[in-house]
């Protein structure tokens, strides 16, 4: 049970109580003298009955031990002693949380006896009302803490709100609320309970709430609440032009520049985000966005500009922007400049590892794949005690040799590897790959099976698998629907996952299913322009008759990507 309000009637008022009562029994016995008669002390125990200390312990430990109900009996029974209003207050609360009302009703009476202006009361009155089903009553006492002139109020409606247990009733409350209570006298309340809207299901006034603060205030937190409205309506257009409009009045608000990169980059437009990013300050965060937005845009110019600013930017450089240099390196194909860049990164920055790591695919990629081993054989000596480094270590020695067609060297890594750490998910998966990579049906099979066996919600091996199925099993209709299962469970854990998208797709076309195929492969394509995206896409639309569309996706891709091999192939296979 999880509450919203803190239970001050909890451990903090028993431990003020006990301090308390054992104070009052600390008092030294006064000193009689030698000639004072004994006098014989009568010592009368205390009824259980009436032993506010033994009530208050026994409530405590039942909350302790998770039985609520009892702790609310027990507090309430203590509230009827103590003259604390907390413990009053911590008993109508727990009772409140149990929803027995007839038990908060007593314990809310004892609570407006002890402290009458307590704004927690007039809340507890509107949740006892709203859960006996008295709205209009309910609905009096929420006027009058939204009349409040401090942001408490709307704090403490906000918190019976959400704590309701019928809330579709919560909402229709809300509703009503607004139209009686002035909302829009506060920025922060006009956004808070747009916000709550929202959480109760009423998506309407939320966003009317929402238009009404952007209007008024033109505010940026309004601007980007509104923002993100439309964005989950999906409603795009309506997003991007709320976020044009606050940029115009807030030009210099990194949230919201940053907020509008990340609304055009789910819309597939990477290299639109990383020239926003590039407006106004700069600081290593905005840099690193625009490198992974104009990387995946694969748009070599704004690499090249970004490149050149921070080459020209002032200031020391840390391990992150060379580390950022030597990434940017790389992309444009800089090979002598990237292993500068990480060379420099010293022993002991928290990016020396990494940076370690991409030298040696730079030195592999420059045809120096002995040096690239001999790097990561270090690595990996440096790097005792470490198992996920050294896992990693082997994954990229694998991946280098395997590229070099070095297959023996390759399968005695991945061996060594899970001889290491047995049934390690991320061997096993690159492992997988390979194998598959390399026409090995059945034993990539089996590695992907093994890892769905041990991570059933493994959404990457569930996707590989179903592929590898689909694509493979052409004319086997009951192959084909379990790579259909496999991909919906993986699409059910990634749901916006391009590559698992493009999988549904493809599973599509083999059973078929053209119009889905076609339907679900766009929509990859357009969250990323991937080749093997391309080539799947293409080839539905070829198949479908629309060769003029199919040559287009093919060629556009073949621009960025002119050697991918899927892409090729399916090129050369259809349109001869």
């Amino acid at each position: 049970m999880r509450f919203l309000f803190p239970l001050r009637g909890g451990a903090a008022v028993l431990a003020a109580l006990v301090a308390a009562l054992l104070a009052g029994c600390a008092s030294p016995a006064p000193r009689r003298s030698a000639a004072a008669a004994p006098v014989e002390t009568m010592v009368r125990p205390v009824a259980a009955e009436h032993d506010l200390l033994a009530r208050l312990l026994v409530a405590q430990f039942a909350l302790q031990h998770d039985d609520v109900a009892g702790a609310a009996q027990g507090y309430a029974q203590a509230a009827a002693q103590a003259q604390d209003p907390a413990v009053a207050e911590a008993a109508t609360q727990l009772a409140l949380a149990q929803h027995d009302w007839a038990l908060a009703q007593r314990a809310l009476a004892r609570w407006q006896t002890l402290a009458p202006d307590a704004p927690g009361v007039v809340q507890a009155q509107a949740w006892i009302a709203l859960g006996q089903g008295r709205g209009d009553e309910a609905l009096r006492h929420l006027q009058q803490l939204a009349a409040r002139d401090d942001e408490q109020g709307w704090r403490l409606v906000a918190q019976m709100l959400m704590n309701a247990p019928d809330k579709i009733a919560a909402a229709v409350l809300l509703a009503r609320l607004v139209a009686a209570a002035p909302v829009q006298d506060k920025e922060s309340n006009a956004i808070a309970v747009s916000q709550l809207a929202y959480r109760l299901g009423d998506a309407s006034l939320a966003r009317r709430l929402a238009d009404a603060s952007v209007r008024r205030f033109h505010g940026e937190d309004g601007y980007a609440w509104s923002a993100h409205l439309a964005s989950v309506a999906k409603d795009g257009a309506r997003a991007r032009a709320i976020y044009d409009e606050a940029l115009k009045q807030h030009a210099g608000s990194r949230r919201l520049r940053t907020g509008y990169a990340a609304l055009l980059a789910q819309e597939g437009d990477n290299a639109a985000a990383a020239r926003l990013l590039a407006v106004g300050p700069q600081d290593q965060a905005s840099y690193a966005a625009r490198a992974a937005y104009a990387a995946r845009a694969d748009d070599k110019q704004l690499m090249a500009r970004l490149y050149r600013e921070l080459e020209a930017a002032p200031g020391r450089r840390d391990g992150e922007r060379l580390f950022l240099l030597g990434q940017l390196a790389e992309m444009l194909d800089k090979a002598r400049a990237a292993l500068d860049w990480y060379g420099a990164i010293r022993d002991g920055d928290e990016r020396h590892f990494d940076a370690q790591m991409r030298s040696a695919i730079v030195l592999d990629g420059a045809s120096r794949t002995d040096e690239a081993i001999a790097t990561l054989q270090r690595l990996f000596a440096h790097s005792q005690g470490n198992p996920e480094r050294q896992r990693d270590l082997r994954l990229l020695q694998a991946d280098i040799l395997g590229k070099r067609g070095r297959d023996a060297q390759t399968l005695a890594v991945y061996a060594q590897a899970l001889q290491d750490q047995p049934d390690d998910a991320r061997v096993l998966y690159s492992r997988a790959l390979y194998r598959i990579g390399k026409g090995e049906l059945d034993a990539g099979e089996r590695d992907l099976r093994r890892i769905v066996e041990l991570q059933p919600d493994n959404a990457d091996a569930l996707n590989a698998l179903g592929y590898t199925i689909a694509d493979h099993a052409k004319d086997d209709t009951a192959r084909q629907q379990e790579a259909l299962a496999l991909i919906k469970r993986a699409l059910e854990l990634k749901p916006d996952e391009p590559a698992i998208i493009d999988s549904m797709g493809w599973v599509q076309y083999r059973l078929g299913q053209l119009d889905a195929a076609l339907k679900d492969l766009r929509r990859a394509y357009a969250k990323q322009a991937d080749p093997d995206i391309a080539a799947h896409l293409g080839e539905v639309l070829w198949v479908k008759g629309e060769h003029a569309e199919a040559r287009k996706v093919w060629e556009a891709a073949r621009e960025k990507h002119a050697d991918n091999k899927a892409l090729l192939e399916t090129i050369e296979r259809l349109s001869r």
